[in-house]
């Protein structure tokens, strides 16, 4: 497939931001049980909340360049019962509202307590936001993979795999950023952020490692025969019938070499994730804000090239028909 880099951006962009938010409430989650010290500073997690909603606008915004007509972009919506497209397009907004009123519950200091579960852990309205937040940003993450998933013809995208890999991806880039961010504002969730950055990381890889193993194992369920109704043993294609390029034969495919695919992917499993490692591990034993917030700026690099891989590696079958141009 042809890679759009306003879906590259739309893609890696919005999951910073889900994985900042998931990590601002993770960590609110466990000073309310105690697992960690209270944060008594709310402006932390409120501007915390303005970076990830800073984030998701961003890769709203690049969305609109994929678009032939953006002023029809709200019929998008009209299909959500059987598009996974419409109910991103549904969930999108949803989750930035709930991250901009978590920002400002904090901000003006919503915490009066609601009610009580059990004997102790009193909820309040910025717990509830939170809890709806998280519950629609793995929903946001569930219908983006299912995009690229329920395609049955691209099978190096028809896998449960690529759902886990948008979670994990976006989880890891944005505890990343939590853990750069943290070293700024609030030193004493350094280390809590930096670990859980780091094991996030660790399965994004194992899980992404297990895709590029499965795909390297496809074999076309096509052939140049069954393309185009042939039986014939041997065919050879010498032109694609036109003069000029057309829509599949821009958009299905991208036109590179196999030796420059082999070199993103090399290129983004070191950006992404080894180079990533060094510099977390560095930054946390150094304190240095220098260093994790260039952790996440090396990770965020890889991301786009990993990206770009993901669309690239997909082999759509009409490319079995137009295989030459001349």
């Amino acid at each position: 497939m042809h890679p759009a880099f306003s879906v590259i951006f739309l893609t890696t962009l919005i999951g910073v931001g889900q994985g900042l938010f998931l990590a601002l409430y993770t960590g609110q989650v466990y000073t309310v049980f105690h697992v960690l010290s209270a944060q008594g500073d709310s402006r932390f997690y409120a501007l915390g909340s303005v970076i990830a909603l800073g984030f998701l606008v961003a890769g709203l915004f690049a969305s609109f360049f994929h678009l032939g007509h953006p002023e029809r972009a709200w019929r998008s919506a009209a299909q959500w019962r059987t598009s996974w497209l419409s109910r991103e397009v549904i969930v999108l907004p949803a989750f930035m509202g709930c991250v901009f009123l978590y920002g400002a519950a904090h901000w003006f200091g919503w915490n009066a307590p609601l009610f009580t579960l059990g004997e102790t852990l009193q909820v309040d309205f910025i717990m509830l936001v939170g809890a709806a937040g998280t519950l629609l940003c793995f929903a946001l993450f569930v219908s983006t993979g299912m995009i690229y998933a329920c395609l049955r013809f691209l099978q190096e995208w028809h896998t449960p795999l690529t759902v886990i890999n948008f979670i994990l991806l976006g989880g890891a880039s944005g505890f990343t950023l939590a853990t750069g961010y943290a070293a700024l504002a609030a030193p004493e969730l350094v280390g809590f952020y930096g670990k859980w950055a780091i094991i996030i990381a660790l399965l994004a890889f194992v899980s992404r490692l297990a895709s590029l193993l499965r795909n390297g194992k496809l074999k076309p369920k096509s052939t140049l025969q069954s393309a185009i109704g042939i039986r014939h043993n041997r065919i050879a294609q010498k032109a694609q019938g036109f003069m000029g390029g057309s829509f599949n034969t821009r958009e299905f495919f991208h036109g590179k070499s196999l030796r420059l695919l082999r070199s993103v992917k090399w290129l983004f499993i070191a950006l992404t994730f080894g180079l990533p490692f060094v510099l977390l591990a560095w930054g946390l034993s150094a304190g240095s804000a220098g260093i994790l917030l260039s952790a996440f700026v090396v990770q965020y690099a890889g991301l786009m090239a990993e990206r770009w891989f993901f669309f690239a590696q997909a082999n759509h079958p009409q490319n079995l028909y137009y295989q030459a141009i001349s």
